[in-house]
């Protein structure tokens, strides 16, 4: 089963991008790395006395979205599926049914930290998401004030500091890896992007 990672910095686009192509991928199986954030004690104790701590591997739960792709790989036909509330704080889940009757199935894999899960990035088709930084953060205004009840001073002070994480742990993984460069909202780009992915 092909896998498409696609990462980029905060507000860069990969929501919209991973949306837009897991409808033309019929029964492509999306994971997003953000329903995977710990919701445990430690966490919440950390993330008073560091306000970056949302945008460290620590907060995730990395062996569970490893859990969930060899679930997939294996094709169990029940998947935990996990659901993050960013108001509340906390993680649900739930057991998701999966069809694996469609030939060239795809796993869209998509979040800051899909890059750094440890998974054989060889083997994946890597996507990043390039935008410009001033855009971006509109963006994490309109989504983070809406949708994660946050307030402008707060924003403010954690996107500069995702910013700059995401742009220093990336360089390493572009490096090694085969890498697609793409701005989501460029309809060109999209357009030449699908066109590789079907001919991979």
């Amino acid at each position: 089963m092909k896998i498409i990672v696609i990462t980029g910095p905060s507000g860069s686009g990969k929501s919209y991008l991973s949306n837009k192509l897991s409808k033309i991928f019929f029964n492509s199986i999306l994971i997003k790395t953000d329903s995977y954030y710990r919701d445990n004690i430690i966490i919440r104790l950390l993330s008073i006395f560091l306000y970056d701590i949302y945008d460290r591997p620590l907060s995730i739960m990395k062996n569970k979205i490893i859990k969930t792709l060899r679930s997939i790989h294996n094709k169990d036909r029940i998947i935990l599926s996990y659901k993050y509330d960013f108001k509340r704080k906390y993680s649900s889940q739930s057991k998701k049914r999966i069809n694996y009757k469609v030939d060239n199935q795809v796993i869209i894999l998509e979040g800051i930290f899909a890059h750094r899960l440890d998974l054989n990035y060889q083997k994946t088709i890597n996507i990043v998401c390039n935008e410009e930084k001033e855009i971006c953060y509109k963006r994490r205004i309109e989504r983070d004030q809406v949708e994660r009840g946050r307030d402008i001073k707060e924003i403010n002070k954690k996107f500069n500091k995702s910013w700059y994480l995401f742009n220093k742990n990336i360089k390493n993984y572009l490096k090694k890896y085969k890498v697609i460069h793409i701005n989501p909202v460029d309809n060109s780009s999209f357009n030449k992007l699908v066109c590789n992915l079907k001919s991979n």
